[in-house]
Parts: C-alpha cells; sequence; structure tokens
C-alpha cells in the first residue's frame, strides 16, 4: 500500500502525518496546488460540500463561485490519482473541511481507503481513524461495546486510565484578557457547574452544535436554565483561551439577566475550574471528556462521541435543560462505564506520541493501523 497524505503546512502536523505513513511503506504527498480541469460527476456537489465546511466562509457569490471552482480543480486531481493508484491509502489532519475534505472524498469516491489524524483529548495521543474524527469517528456509541470489552480483567474495568490526570494542561491562552493563572482560589466551598467555553467558529460548532445551533444561543439557554439551579449554586462561564472572537457581550447580557447565578471567569486555570465544580456542562468541547479525569457530572448538549447516556447526561432540549439544572445537586454517572470506556481510548483506540530527531511529536512506530475496509 501507499499512504498519500495532504500535507498541511505545520511542521508538527506534518511530522505526525508522515510518521503514520512510514508504518505502511511507501509514501506520496500533496499539497493544495494539485489541481485538475477534467472533472467527475461528483464534482461538484463534493466541491460546495468543502465550501460548507470551510473555515473561512465565502463573503460573497462571486467569492463562493470561486471557491467552489477551487475545490472542484483540486477534488478532480485527487479523484484522478485515487482512481489510477489502486493501492494507495489518503491520510489527512481533520479531514473533514475545506480543501481536506475535498481530498478525503476523492479518496472514498475513488473506492479508496482513509485514515484522519486529529488530536485526542488524551495527553501525549493523538487520533487515528479509518472513518473521521469527533463526532465523526469509528468509536461505537453503545455503552454495552465498552463493558463488553472490559469484561471482568482489572486492567480493563480498573481506575488506571485516571493516571493520566498528571499530564493534563490547559491549554495556553493566546488572548490578553484570557488566562490560566491561580485567579480566583476561593472556590472549594461554592457550588457552581462549569462551562468552559468553545471557539464560536470551530468546526465543533459549526458543524456539531445539533439543536443549540451556536455559542450565544448555548449562553442565553444556559442563562435562562441557571434561574432552577438549587439555593446557593451558581454558572460558571470562561471563554476560550485562543479564540479571535470574544464572547464578553453575550456573557455580559447572561449577567445582567442573572446576576446572582452567573460568574465570568477568564483568569482561573480552565482545570481548577473543572476541579472545584460539581459539574461542568458543554456542547462537545474535549473539556467535557477531559472532566472525566476530575471525575466529574458531565452534562452534553451538542453531537460529541462520548455522549452516552451513564458517561454523560445528554440534553435534548431546553425543558430537559431545566430540569438537569434544577436536580443538579443529584447529577451523576455511571463509574463502572467510564472505567471501561476510558481504558478503551487509552488501550486500544488513541495511540501514544514520542519525540522524533527533529523535536517534533511523531505517532509510535509500533502503531497498529486499524483494519482498513475497502470503502468508508
Amino acid at each position: 500500500m501507499t499512504y498519500v497524505y495532504l500535507k498541511d503546512g505545520d511542521p508538527e502536523i506534518d511530522s505526525m502525518l508522515a510518521s503514520v505513513c512510514e508504518t505502511g511503506g511507501g509514501t506520496r504527498q500533496f499539497t493544495d496546488l494539485s489541481l485538475r480541469l477534467r472533472g467527475y460527476p461528483e464534482t461538484r456537489q463534493r466541491a460546495e460540500e468543502a465550501v460548507a465546511t470551510a473555515k473561512r466562509p465565502p463573503r460573497s457569490p462571486r467569492h463562493r463561485n470561486a471557491k467552489i471552482w477551487i475545490y472542484s480543480v483540486q477534488y478532480n486531481r485527487f479523484r484522478h490519482h485515487f482512481e489510477t493508484h489502486e493501492d494507495s491509502v489518503a491520510v489527512a489532519w481533520n479531514g473533514i473541511t475545506g480543501t481536506r475534505r475535498a481530498f478525503m472524498a476523492a479518496a472514498r469516491d475513488a473506492g479508496r481507503p482513509t485514515i484522519y489524524l486529529e488530536r485526542a483529548p488524551l495527553p501525549g495521543r493523538v487520533t487515528v481513524d479509518p472513518v473521521g474524527i469527533n463526532q465523526l469517528n469509528g468509536l461505537p456509541r453503545d455503552a454495552g461495546f465498552y463493558r463488553d470489552w472490559a469484561g471482568a480483567d482489572p486492567d480493563r474495568t480498573g481506575p488506571g486510565w485516571l493516571a493520566l490526570r498528571e499530564k493534563l494542561q490547559a491549554r495556553a491562552s493566546a488572548r490578553a484578557d484570557v488566562g490560566q493563572g491561580n485567579g480566583d482560589t476561593g472556590l472549594a466551598g461554592q457550588k457552581f457547574i462549569f462551562c468552559p467555553l468553545q471557539v464560536p467558529d470551530d468546526t465543533q460548532i459549526r458543524q456539531f452544535s445539533g439543536w443549540v445551533r451556536d455559542i450565544e444561543h448555548f449562553i442565553e439557554l444556559l442563562t435562562e436554565a441557571a434561574a432552577d439551579l438549587p439555593e446557593g449554586w451558581h454558572l460558571r462561564f470562561k471563554e476560550h483561551p485562543s479564540s479571535k472572537i470574544p464572547l464578553g457581550a453575550a456573557l455580559e447580557r447572561a449577567k445582567a439577566a442573572q446576576p446572582d447565578r452567573v460568574v465570568i471567569d477568564n483568569q482561573t486555570d480552565t482545570f481548577f475550574q473543572v476541579d472545584r465544580s460539581q459539574a461542568v456542562i458543554t456542547l462537545n468541547s474535549s473539556v467535557g471528556l477531559q472532566a472525566f479525569y476530575f471525575e466529574k457530572p458531565v452534562i452534553v448538549l451538542g453531537e460529541a462521541f462520548f455522549r452516552i447516556p451513564g458517561l454523560v447526561t445528554p440534553v435534548d432540549d431546553a425543558r430537559a435543560l431545566h430540569r438537569v439544572f434544577a436536580e443538579a445537586d443529584a447529577a451523576s454517572y455511571d463509574k463502572a462505564l467510564r472505567n471501561a470506556f476510558m481504558n478503551y481510548l487509552g488501550q486500544v483506540y488513541y495511540p501514544e506520541l514520542e519525540t522524533g530527531p527533529d523535536g517534533h511529536p511523531k505517532v509510535k512506530p509500533d502503531l497498529v493501523l486499524p483494519k482498513l475496509p475497502a470503502t468508508v
């Protein structure tokens, strides 16, 4: 097999892509400058799908048409390669937006296998999946699968996965007004639900926010439900430290609407706030899964691969949200299921990373790639 990867441009990401491809033998690299005019019946549809998921949405009809053309000729070039090289496997970072989406769609349409890579929510690990990433990954959504896998094996049923907690580090801040400092250290005696906000235009929000739609609506829904929290409780927000889109105005509206029930804390370390909380609420942030390491109940409103009853409390509408907030002091989770699920992620699903000779992260060479289907 020849592993064909789409060059990302980030040295660390390209290092991980190359290291996965090296486990499969032959390697070939493509860039987003790969073009071909001659098209396929699926070209227009795939280009429109790529535009719909692009990180920078078109600003005008002319801009949209230009993007459709670019993704069309990229798709055509990628598709031609996969049609004429039957031993090819497509490898891409993320793979669900823009050019990356066109690349992976071309491979699938040609009947070639795919491998998606992305950062993992577990420290020192990376996602390597033949189906997709995040909500689109190949992990089973059935609690029974993880219980059956764990069986009675103490290495699978025990809390060994919690050892990774000490390696968790909050994301470094790219904003002067959002920090990861000591901040409010008097949280131990307070009762609150912590909401670590996500980047408003991130793929996780744009594609997988479900019934909530967007971050501002999310804040509004939580603010309204905060009125039902038990006496003495509050809802605590923190903006994402890497977001270029400030949410100050929306948060100030929330604070004004519920001055005794809403707190905005952009300075205290994210995991410190997780640790001091009684529960964590999210659309589908990785912090929601990382809150498992702090043995916290987690409430999930959006689409997420860990949105399995027992692991978390799924919320499907505003009425359910109000009920969950009203019963916040009874929030819980299935400890045995979490042990099985998290051990599966650490022992089976997420490969480990190591530092290569060039100082960049690489996927460990003993990686056993998942069995690749003929088509996905």
